[in-house]
């Protein structure tokens, strides 16, 4: 029996591989690698990633959430 686990968020310290903004897109490779991207870079190898990619995390909706209010 196999249990699939939930790949961990992506935070800060995750670094895109192209430019080093912080990461908001992962991609697990067939060949057993994983790519970090920015959210420009997603968007620009988007297309090639999902012909090359067995999983793909997609956190892009970070970049448009509004922060939750501070409560003082």
């Amino acid at each position: 029996m196999t249990t699939a686990v939930a790949p961990a968020p992506l935070t800060a310290e995750d670094r895109c591989d192209r430019c080093g903004a912080q990461a908001y897109l992962r991609v697990e490779l067939a060949s057993g690698g994983e790519l970090l991207f920015c959210g420009h870079h997603a968007r620009e190898h988007g297309d090639a990633l999902k012909e090359i990619a067995t999983s793909v995390q997609d956190e892009t909706h970070k970049l448009s959430d509004k922060p939750e209010p501070v409560a003082d």
